[in-house]
């Protein structure tokens, strides 16, 4: 890509990553201006782009000079302000976000998922095992989309009936398959959710049960009980997150696998620690594009002069490819140790979900290892048409069968 070519890159647009291989042009900026200014246009602001990998994890410990609570993401951030601010975890900061996380921690922690990961074990293999009975199956949407959003709705206590319903509106609000889903379709579809969960919550507040949505409903952040709002705005980011990052990383490990056989080799052989597998799949994915902050007085980054109120964009996607940080970083390499990725965030606002996705991507890959001898891509596979989002919307698949490691998956389950 030529340096004019870059220079016009409108990084708010969706399709300039559907229509663009930006591999050069964040390599490119990188090292020649890594505190880059994307230009206004006559319907948007303006805002900064960090593409180094140290100047973004420097911003995200720094909520002084920094704050989520006017949006974190270009879709709320260009809007003027997210109406989940001070309210909802990931747009909330200071005392009142740690005592949030602390809430949410106590359901999502290691400890209390221990049965929630045997149930992603037992869902994962069923799912591969039916997809290799059929020879070929749409990995995207036969097994992907199925495991994280079953995994968050079990703890949510969304009943089965609603979950492809939730699905759908998951894939418009921030992401389309296609160029059809406009923004006011995208909006409309967050607020479908907003509403969905109002329900959910009011059930809860008459008859409590054990799952998340009816812990939240009846805490309390500072001896005062969090209002319908505040548990709306948390199961959304929560549904949204838990379902967004694991599904598509899941979709790009198939893809990045069947692409690269001597990783699956590898893996396939016991040759790389599932956990160092799962980091790098994550690296390579980076399926979150971005995060974003707004600055809360004028201040500086590498020199460079940040003004109050300016949208300060953290690009994952080209940290996560930093030279500097990464040795070798356009190379797909299970065994990659260290593997300092922040594809799950830094600082204060590290994912809440972090442990549950891990758990997720590494019990799919197990299956796959466990149950396949290897699988290829039978068709195209069209990436979701977002600024935010990376990945894939479908991927064909053929796979091969392990009778071998079918019969003892059997022994172990019958």
């Amino acid at each position: 890509m030529n340096s004019s070519a870059t220079d016009t890159l409108d990084l708010a647009d969706p399709a300039t990553f559907a229509d663009h291989d930006l591999t050069d042009f964040w390599r490119r900026l990188r090292d020649t201006a890594p505190v880059h200014w994307n230009p206004p246009t006559c319907e948007r602001a303006g805002f900064w782009v960090l593409s180094r990998h140290e100047d973004i994890m420097a911003v995200h410990r720094d909520d002084e000079n920094f704050t989520s609570e006017r949006g974190n993401v270009l879709v709320t951030l260009l809007e003027g302000g997210d109406a989940g601010g001070g309210k909802m975890l990931a747009v909330t900061d200071g005392p009142r976000h740690e005592q949030l996380r602390k809430i949410l921690l106590r359901s999502l922690g290691p400890r209390v998922l221990a049965p929630v990961a045997a149930a992603v074990r037992a869902n994962t293999r069923r799912l591969v095992r039916e997809a290799v009975t059929r020879d070929e199956c749409d990995f995207a949407l036969e097994i992907a989309s199925r495991i994280p959003m079953n995994t968050i709705s079990n703890l949510l206590g969304v009943p089965e009936g609603d979950r492809d319903f939730l699905l759908a509106l998951n894939k418009a609000a921030l992401s389309a398959d296609d160029d059809s889903v406009d923004e006011e379709e995208s909006a409309v579809a967050r607020n479908e959710i907003l509403l969905y969960f109002l329900d959910l919550v009011e059930e809860r507040r008459r008859s409590p049960g054990e799952d998340l949505i009816s812990i939240l409903a009846h805490s309390e952040v500072d001896g005062v009980r969090l209002s319908d709002e505040d548990v709306v705005l948390n199961c959304y980011s929560l549904i949204i997150g838990g379902d967004e990052t694991s599904r598509l990383t899941m979709i790009d490990s198939v893809y990045s696998l069947a692409a690269h056989p001597d990783q699956w080799r590898r893996l396939r052989n016991g040759e790389c620690a599932i956990d160092t597998a799962v980091d790098e799949v994550l690296r390579w994915a980076s399926p979150s594009m971005h995060f974003g902050r707004s600055a809360v007085r004028d201040t500086e980054v590498r020199g460079v002069r940040i003004a109050e109120n300016d949208i300060v964009t953290l690009w994952h996607s080209s940290a996560n490819r930093d030279e500097r940080v990464f040795d070798r970083p356009e190379v797909f390499d299970l065994g990659r140790t260290p593997n300092r990725h922040i594809s799950f965030g830094y600082g204060p606002h590290y994912c809440v979900g972090s442990y549950l996705a891990k758990v997720e991507i590494a019990e799919l890959l197990m299956a796959l290892r466990d149950l396949t001898t290897g699988f290829e891509r039978v068709g195209e596979a069209p990436r979701v048409r977002s600024n935010l989002l990376n990945g894939f919307h479908s991927l064909p698949v053929r796979f091969h069968p392990d009778p071998a490691g079918l019969a003892r998956d059997d022994d172990r389950t019958g």
